[in-house]
């Protein structure tokens, strides 16, 4: 029984890594990012995002495979959301 989140994961991933992105650029741009861990982890979060893209798309296309697309950009999804959460942790003790 598939719920039919596939969309939802696609697009709700593309704007995280959007948002990952724009988090590395002014990191990279303020020379943050030299001193601290952040950046790399905002990358590890968009590489997941990016997997999770791909593993929706895999899914919206329904090839006839015994893998569950869905199920996997789901897990890749929460992995990187976590990952997010965790740099903009690292982000605000930064600031402080």
């Amino acid at each position: 029984m598939s719920l039919n989140r596939q969309p939802h994961i696609l697009t709700a991933a593309s704007n995280l890594l959007g948002i990952c992105f724009v988090l590395i650029t002014g990191l990279k741009i303020s020379k943050v990012s030299d001193s601290t861990l952040l950046d790399e982890v905002a990358m590890v979060s968009a590489v997941g995002f990016v997997g999770a893209c791909l593993f929706s798309f895999a899914s919206l296309l329904q090839l006839r495979t015994r893998v569950n697309y869905e199920l996997i950009a789901d897990l890749l999804f929460v992995l990187a959301m976590l990952g997010l959460f965790v740099a903009v942790l690292m982000f605000g003790r930064s600031l402080l």
